[in-house]
């Protein structure tokens, strides 16, 4: 009985140590991760300037926008993460009745290979793992990259996680920056070298976040999804969407028109608990975006059915002027306006939110320019930084060296 007991005493403080051992790694790993990351210049935000007018609807129509979301968990890490209810079968089920063209699944830190086969397929999975969410939608994406800050994040190592990610997708969207306050406004007005922001997700709304970038000089397009974990709940499902206009469905042809800026941002109306039946028959049912147009400095925009307002918006989210019930509404771009936006409100409470319309000197319209890393600052924080560790670890060395020895004697 006392061998049996001195054995178990043994395994248990094998097992502690063990722990305990792997825990001052991870810490060590981490302390390190975060001493290595660089200190960035941030250029000063400059509103969009000059003499043309840049739209990304020229040319589009009402026949070809493509229905998407890019946010929605599945089962996946053997049930570890959120989602674990979410079958792609079962995705692919609801979200073609609600009359999606394009379903991508986004798990945490993996592609889903689902429906790979098929020419809409578009690798797509949601970066990050901290716990203030800092997350990225990766579409388009080439590899899963595993680095992160997952403690804290100030502004330079969010530009030095986006700065890590950019090369291994297409797309880079900053999501659902209003939850856990994980990103600010103020920062949107800083990074740079991202392609979007999810705007409209199904836990934040986060308009400010985009018209921070854009009243920067940073020309953010907007992002839609439901990113819903848990499809058997009808709430999370089919609210927001991205319409994305293509004429071809082949995965590569919609991650094209999205770097284009031709898409738009959808929050489709429910009810509380809105009953299947009626949330796949408004579905169906949607207005229409028929035509944005520039003839000169105005800006036309056009509708199939009736909006209940068409309102545009302008640098800082400043209302600049509104029309009530039209199918068709224009706009003069006035000198003072760096950016419009447009935002149309339907009778039904549905809304839909455009890319802008931005002022531009010729040249790439996405173009903004970039952080650069302030290389004096960089090494003097990580000498500081690591002379700390040392410090700290060597006391804690010879700290317990003295109760050590003090045991013995």
């Amino acid at each position: 009985m006392l061998k049996g007991l001195q054995v178990i005493w043994k395994v248990t403080g094998f097992l502690l140590k063990f722990i305990l051992f792997f825990m001052i790694a991870i810490f060590l790993l981490i302390t390190v991760e975060y001493l290595i990351s660089p200190v960035y210049i941030f250029p000063e935000p400059k509103p969009f300037s000059g003499d043309e007018l840049f739209n990304p609807y020229e040319n589009t129509d009402s026949n070809f926008w493509r229905k998407g979301n890019f946010q929605i968990q599945s089962e996946s890490w053997y049930g570890i993460t959120d989602g674990r209810k979410n079958t792609n079968d079962a995705i692919d089920s609801i979200y073609g009745l609600l009359n999606y063209d394009i379903i991508a699944t986004s798990d945490y830190q993996k592609i889903n290979r689902h429906g790979s086969e098929r020419e809409t397929y578009i690798p797509v999975y949601e970066h990050g793992y901290g716990i203030h969410k800092n997350h990225h939608v990766m579409i388009g994406a080439e590899k899963v990259i595993w680095t992160d800050y997952p403690i804290f994040q100030t502004i330079h190592h969010k530009q030095h996680m986006v700065n890590i990610l950019r090369g291994s997708s297409e797309l880079i969207f900053i999501a659902h920056p209003k939850l856990r306050h994980g990103w600010e406004p103020e920062d949107m007005t800083w990074l740079a070298n991202y392609d979007g922001i999810e705007v409209l997700n199904g836990y934040r709304v986060s308009i400010e976040h985009w018209d921070a970038a854009l009243s920067a000089g940073k020309n953010m397009r907007i992002l839609a999804d439901d990113d819903a974990h848990d499809i058997s709940n009808r709430n999370e499902v089919g609210r927001y969407c991205t319409f994305i206009y293509s004429p071809s469905m082949h995965g590569d042809s919609i991650v094209s028109a999205m770097k284009a800026g031709r898409m738009f941002g959808a929050d489709i109306y429910r009810i509380w608990d809105e009953p299947m039946d009626e949330k796949i028959a408004k579905a169906h049912k949607l207005p229409k975006l028929t035509g944005v147009k520039l003839d000169g400095d105005t800006l036309y925009v056009t509708l199939n059915k009736t909006a209940a307002k068409i309102r545009f918006i302008g640098q800082g989210g400043t209302p600049l002027d509104s029309l009530m019930s039209a199918k068709e509404a224009r706009y003069v771009v006035k000198d003072s306006d760096t950016y419009v936006r447009t935002e149309i409100f339907f009778p039904n409470r549905t809304t839909y939110y455009l890319n802008p319309v931005i002022r531009y000197g010729g040249g790439d319209p996405w173009a903004h320019e970039m952080a650069q890393i302030d290389k004096t600052r960089t090494w003097v924080l990580r000498i500081v930084g690591f002379a700390t560790l040392i410090f700290i670890l060597v006391n804690i060395y010879y700290l317990r060296r003295r109760i050590i020895n003090r045991r013995h004697h």
